[in-house]
């Protein structure tokens, strides 16, 4: 084993808008020994839903501060949105899984590797080429864990932190980056993001959210509300308790008892008592 291999099991995605191909590269990734679980997605959309979803596992690898999975070994060519397309919102998440691209288009090659792939598997592929891209898959995941792979340590260490969220408006898949939600509202294990441009509804539990936004920015001032800090422009005692005052718009939020010390605290280190 090399020095560079990790040793854990690792999570994968497959994704593929063809049934065939679909089941080849799940059955192979089932096949090889360092692969623990295999989740699969018949096209872009369904495969960024699994982000978001409440799966045990998948959930518990989010609360680490691990990506939902280690690698996402996707078909290019698919319907809607394609697989390059779909791999640029997943190499923009923090933490993001590592591309392997499985396919049979050679030319879309130098994208790949542009987007930080680090295998492009032509098909048809043998068992044994790939068991190659797993491990390479295992190497970078081993090299990235390292002391010197620690943030700052290289131009790689540098990346966009800007958490995509996908939403279905209308039978299609809306990409939602992060910077762009102004405040978070809870819906039972839904959570409804209010943006510049409107609000949308996406299965993920508020408390899950401030857990992943909080690096962000985004501070929990209700059992119901989440907010990004810097879009609090006052803090104020209204009927019932404190509130705060949300941008130019004047939006108002209710700020609970148990939040008030810490929302206070927050705002005075930004520099923001006022």
């Amino acid at each position: 084993m090399s020095a560079h291999e990790d040793t854990r099991q690792l999570v994968v995605l497959a994704v593929d808008d063809e049934l065939n191909g679909l089941d080849e590269l799940t059955h192979g990734l089932r096949n090889n020994p360092h692969i623990h679980r295999v989740f699969k997605a018949s096209d872009a959309s369904d495969a960024l839903r699994l982000f978001s979803h409440d799966d045990p596992e998948l959930a518990a690898r989010r609360a680490r501060g691990l990506p939902t999975v280690d690698a996402v070994f996707a078909d290019i060519d698919m319907p809607g949105l394609s697989g390059m397309e779909m791999s640029r919102v997943i190499a923009a998440m923090n933490p993001s899984p590592i591309l392997v691209f499985v396919t049979g288009h050679a030319e879309e090659a130098v994208n790949a590797f542009d987007l930080g792939a680090v295998d492009y598997v032509l098909k048809p592929f043998q068992q044994d080429r790939l068991d190659r891209s797993v491990a390479r898959v295992r190497e970078k995941l081993a090299t990235a864990a390292s002391p010197a792979a620690a943030p700052g340590a290289g131009p790689e260490a540098v990346k966009n932190d800007d958490e995509v969220i996908p939403v279905e408006l209308a039978g299609t898949t809306k990409l939602i980056p992060r910077s762009s939600v102004r405040w978070v509202e809870a819906q039972g294990d839904y959570a409804r993001l209010f943006t510049t441009e409107g609000s949308h509804l996406v299965r993920i539990p508020l408390a899950q959210l401030e857990e992943r936004w909080e690096k962000a920015g985004f501070v929990r001032i209700h059992r119901s509300f989440l907010v990004a800090l810097q879009l609090i422009t006052e803090l104020r005692m209204g009927q019932g308790g404190y509130q705060v005052v949300i941008g130019n718009e004047e939006k108002v939020l209710p700020v609970s008892r148990r939040h008030t010390r810490a929302l206070k605290d927050r705002l005075v280190g930004s520099g923001r008592a006022g």
